[in-house]
């Protein structure tokens, strides 16, 4: 399982960490990954993701999983949280067709 973020992409970084005397040493900064299981009220159901405690501040700030699904570019979701977004889209078409006929 790699170190990335399934919603934001945030990845492992390499750097060098710096002494007082200005040596340097390579390192790597380890992004701060959760297993966390959000709620999608579109679908209706729970979803387990490996998210990153930034990305979970951005999803609830956004208002929710599926918001921050939608407004997310699908080139930095990862191939399961991009299903989950097709799959999103398509059901709120879904509810959007079902309510049109009503209306007229």
């Amino acid at each position: 399982m790699s170190r990335r973020c399934e919603l934001t992409g945030i990845a492992v970084q390499s750097g060098n960490k710096v002494s007082h005397s200005n040596h340097r040493t390579r390192t790597r900064f380890l992004p701060n990954l959760f297993r966390v299981t959000l709620i999608s009220d579109t679908l209706g159901r729970a979803v387990r993701l490996r998210v990153a405690a930034a990305a979970l501040r951005t999803v609830e700030h956004r208002g929710g999983l599926d918001n921050f699904l939608l407004k997310a570019p699908e080139g930095e979701l990862s191939d399961g949280a991009a299903a989950l977004k097709r799959e999103i889209v398509k059901k709120q078409a879904e509810a959007e067709a079902a309510v049109e006929p009503q209306a007229a």
